[in-house]
């Protein structure tokens, strides 16, 4: 059987040979082909939760002026699926000085107040023989994209072909986003800051680094004074910010939405300083470095990620565009519609730390719980619940207090029946299980739709989530109290106070749209984009490369209104800055205020269709940054602009 692998190694005449070409490339995919799991058959609530022990830095003792990590970038086996079904080959993070601690989701950096972190992010995508691992996923080259293949000219570009080509199967760029985090430009992840694997077989004329990466680097070796190395970027974090939940993953141009998929994210927490509370006042702890094994923890980090498998334990992500909506071409040439990517994915199976539906053994006390939504597009509705196939709507057995979002604490706990959360946002929250006797079973449900979001409530303007499969997250096992619980009960809590942000010297209106097909216009959705609005209140729609139209001011604090076009709902991220909601207008309403867990310092908040999302940020760090729709299908596909501050 003719694999990926043997096609890269048969390439003898450069990148062509890496791009197999029209009736070649259908056979070619179809010929590794493998059966898709069916989710119903995978056990539920049989591997216990794992909780992400904390990244080891490399030296320095506590105290430290800068804390150092090198964090590596590898492929390997894990058992995401329960025992007994086969292993899973994944991409993650991991400390290149202790090899035992790569996994996905990555381990935790902790990170403190006021002491910078500096991290070495390697891309090891290689073999054993230093040779570049190809995707694990099939990479679309039709879009706009980081395009190694097209050399220095040609990178970070949409390139053409004659005929439709088949994925990509080259050496595979990276480069690592800090996803919350006030990051200098040249530390930022920037999209076209992305680099390869410093492999024995690169092939020749491809570009080694995005458009971005030496002009970032000679600025990152002046700040600090370490030399970036062939395959390796050194970003700093100030951590100046307020004790917050922030995540790092991959932001490389047009392949991010594999690259997360395969596995590169994980958790960063920034702890201390003025906006946090003392140790002891909430659940806690969680893990630290050094922790001895069978240390029962009270905090933990917790990403919910939606992945489908083969029957071999692969993970699955369609081939073709076909298996979205069905429409088999033309494609290249004979129409403007790219061959593999999809508008959204929506996986079978529920991924919680790294496992097929994991159970978690709790004691009657409180627990303090850092929800991230990490999937590529599908919005998450959790509620915690007595029965796990409770006709949905189901009651609540039990609320979340939530006590910060993406930027730190609230003003005060918000007491709720369920948790909202689309992609890239993060809920802070805290759950009393002590009034529940030992031997109760509960279970972490989602009831959000297996479809693109548009709003409103489930049962009543969508169909919740498959009940048996996608409607399931986790279970809850109370056990026995070890210890006396002394935290502040959720109802009784003072968080820490902040200030708003001062008025707005300007207001720019900007647009959400969706772009159908201009030679087939039948098909819908060729990509998602971003733009402006005119003065008649009409969408200027933009790709990635048109001109910078938003350019704040250094310190210049402003008003960015998000005019939805389209009809579902956007999770819009904005770099640089935590800004804070202002409003959500429809014509004919009056101004409705955030929600009540919205009412903090947040990183993405959700554009609703048919209306305007008001968000008010300071932009205090000069540079080129980003903003764009966190649905990862959508920015790998032109939903993301560039910015730029000063």
């Amino acid at each position: 059987m003719v694999t990926r692998r043997r096609v890269v190694q048969a390439a003898v005449g450069g990148a062509a040979a890496l791009l197999p070409v029209g009736a070649a490339a259908s056979r070619l995919w179809a010929s590794t082909g493998r059966s898709v799991l069916d989710p119903r058959k995978v056990d539920k609530y049989v591997a216990p939760l794992v909780v992400p022990p904390a990244m080891p830095p490399d030296h320095g003792a506590a105290g430290a002026a800068v804390d150092h990590y090198t964090i590596g970038v590898r492929q390997f086996w894990q058992q995401v699926l329960p025992p007994g079904l086969p292993a899973t080959t994944v991409w993650g993070y991991g400390s290149t000085r202790h090899p035992g601690t790569f996994h996905s989701p990555a381990f935790t950096i902790e990170a403190r107040s006021g002491t910078p972190v500096r991290v070495r992010w390697k891309n090891q995508l290689r073999d054993e023989r230093g040779k570049y691992l190809p995707h694990l996923l099939p990479v679309d080259p039709t879009l706009h994209w980081a395009n190694p293949p097209g050399g220095v000219r040609g990178r970070d570009s949409r390139p053409s072909f004659r005929s439709t080509p088949g994925p990509y199967t080259g050496p595979v760029p990276i480069v690592t986003h800090l996803h919350g985090g006030r990051s200098t430009e040249e530390s930022d992840g920037h999209t076209e800051a992305w680099y390869l694997p410093d492999a024995v077989d690169l092939p020749a004329g491809f570009a080694r680094t995005g458009s971005f990466y030496e002009e970032f680097k000679g600025m990152s070796e002046a700040r600090f004074g370490e030399v970036w190395n062939r395959g390796d970027a050194v970003f700093q974090y100030a951590n100046g910010e307020r004790a917050s939940t922030f995540w790092f993953h991959d932001h490389a141009l047009g392949v991010t939405r594999l690259n997360v998929y395969a596995g590169l994210a994980g958790f960063y927490l920034l702890r201390g300083g003025g906006a946090d509370l003392p140790e002891g006042v909430l659940p806690g702890p969680a893990p630290r470095p050094g922790d001895p094994p069978g240390r029962r923890y009270y905090e933990i980090p917790v990403v919910v990620q939606d992945r489908s498998f083969h029957v071999d334990g692969s993970l699955h992500y369609p081939a073709g565009r076909a298996a979205y909506d069905g429409f088999e071409g033309p494609y290249v040439p004979g129409s403007d519609m790219s061959p593999i990517w999809g508008p959204e994915f929506f996986g079978g199976a529920m991924v919680t730390n790294g496992r097929t539906w994991p159970f978690l053994r709790v004691e009657p006390r409180r627990y303090r719980f850092r929800f991230l939504n990490g999937c590529n597009a599908r919005y998450l509705i959790l509620k915690i619940v007595a029965r796990p196939l409770a006709h949905r709507p189901a009651q609540a057995a039990l609320p979340f207090w939530q006590i910060g979002s993406e930027g730190g604490f609230l003003p005060s706990p918000v007491q709720l029946e369920q948790l909202l959360i689309a992609p890239a946002e993060r809920a802070d929250v805290i759950v009393d299980f002590a009034s529940l006797p030992a031997g109760t079973e509960l279970y972490l449900i989602n009831e959000g739709p297996d479809k693109a979001f548009r709003g409103g409530k489930a049962g009543t303007d969508f169909s919740p989530a498959d009940p048996a499969t996608t409607g399931q997250v986790m279970k809850f096992a109370v056990g026995a109290l070890t210890a006396p619980d002394t935290t502040v009960p959720p109802s009784r809590l003072s968080l820490p106070s902040f200030a708003p942000l001062g008025a707005a010297g300007r207001v720019r209106r900007l647009a959400l749209t969706e772009q159908a097909s201009a030679s087939l216009p039948h098909v819908a959705s060729r990509q998602m984009l971003l733009g402006t609005v005119d003065r008649h209140g009409a969408a200027v729609p933009m790709h990635w490369d048109d001109p910078v139209t938003e350019n704040p001011a250094l310190g210049a604090t402003e008003i960015w209104e998000m005019h939805n076009f389209t009809a579902d709902a956007h999770p819009i991220h904005v770099h640089e800055v935590q800004f804070q909601i202002v409003d959500r207008r429809r014509n004919g309403h009056p101004a409705r205020p955030p929600e009540p867990w919205e009412h903090g310092f947040k990183d993405t908040a959700v554009v609703y269709p048919g209306g305007v999302t008001r968000l008010k940020a300071t932009f205090d760090r000069p540079g080129r940054y980003v903003w764009h729709c966190h649905m990862l299908e959508h920015e790998d596909n032109e939903m993301m602009r560039p910015f730029t501050v000063g």
